[in-house]
């Protein structure tokens, strides 16, 4: 292994103790979705939720996962060069770089952080940048990828169009990568992007276009919308799947892999029936991946989620190949190949 290689050192998680039940979902639907559809259907028997505590802000999940990670994997935090934040948009206080945050409550001194955003996709294409970063930069020895999740605050339960984001909960992730260190090597990413999707959906109300104003403020709070569903979801009908396995297959190609190679599907929580879909695409069998059913959707926090998971049950061990899947509004898609061990 002479080769200049970047392999991920371990994972720390956050995840706040509440908990939104199935039947609390339908609830909050005005039973338009029953208890059994959203556990069958959208694949969810609980999610996490956030408390009111400062803790379960958005950054301070990050943090609270990064300091997790140290405690994991024993890494110094003055020996992390940069600091990558996944952290979402929505946070504690707008304009501030959770990055920032977060070396600070790490007291990783000796580094330096930037905030990087691509909605659900954002760790999968994060590693990537990390991973090149590593390679690239001589001076560039350990990336801290983190971040922290709670865009479910935004859900509107009675928007019919919205159900597909009924499952978003919230929690914090990290995952540190070092220069050759000799293991659990990222291999080969691949990315697509549909520019066409970047509006049909988004929180509606607080931004330029749409400020908050006295009268709508409380709409605001709710307005994470489908902006355009009848485009959006008639064009992730016919290129949403086909982009994630040639993303699938391109990262594949980049690690010397095949699909037969894959041995655990780290993937982020969709409904059961495109889960399962995937799994009969690859060949694999239930057990080579987790469904986050008692999770739901934290974002871009959900493949840290999956592999810190795997890597406990040991559906992750020493030459298992995972492939890291996402996607995220706007509309991206991505993969990277791990070979653990």
């Amino acid at each position: 292994m002479n080769k200049t290689h970047v392999g991920i050192v371990g994972t720390g998680i956050y995840l706040p103790k509440g908990r939104l039940t199935a039947k609390e979902i339908s609830e909050k639907t005005n039973g338009v979705w029953s208890e059994e559809a959203v556990i069958e259907k959208l694949g969810i028997k609980q999610k996490t939720i956030p408390s009111e505590m400062p803790q379960d802000g958005t950054q301070e999940m990050g943090a609270l996962a990064a300091i997790d990670a140290l405690k994991n994997t024993g890494i110094d935090p003055l020996d992390i060069d940069v600091i990558l934040s996944v952290t979402e948009e929505w946070k504690e206080y707008p304009l501030t770089t959770s990055a920032l945050y977060i070396q600070d409550r790490i007291q990783a001194t000796n580094a330096w952080g930037i905030d990087v955003q691509n909605r659900c996709c954002t760790t999968v294409s994060a590693l990537k940048m990390a991973r090149d970063m590593l390679i690239a930069d001589d001076e560039v020895n350990v990336i801290m990828v983190v971040g922290g999740y709670r865009n479910g605050d935004f859900v509107d339960y009675t928007d019919k169009d919205m159900s597909m984001m009924y499952n978003l909960g919230a929690g914090g992730g990290a995952i540190i990568l070092k220069k050759n260190y000799g293991k659990n090597i990222l291999l080969g990413s691949h990315m697509i992007s549909d520019g066409s999707l970047s509006r049909t959906a988004g929180v509606e109300i607080g931004g330029v276009c749409n400020p908050i104003t006295k009268d709508n403020v409380d709409e605001a709070k709710k307005s994470l919308r489908l902006m355009e569903p009848v485009k959006m979801k008639e064009r992730l009908n016919e290129v949403s799947m086909p982009n994630w396995l040639k993303c699938i297959d391109e990262a594949l190609r980049k690690s010397d892999l095949e699909r037969n190679d894959i041995g655990y599907l780290d993937i982020l929580h969709i409904k059961r029936s495109g889960h399962q879909f995937m799994l009969d695409e690859l060949g694999l069998s239930e057990d080579q991946s987790i469904y986050l059913e008692d999770y739901g959707h934290i974002g871009q926090i959900d493949q840290i989620l999956s592999l810190h998971l795997a890597l406990q049950t040991g559906q992750v061990k020493d030459g298992t190949v995972v492939c890291m899947l996402a996607a995220g509004i706007g509309y991206v898609w991505a993969a990277n190949i791990i070979r653990w061990g």
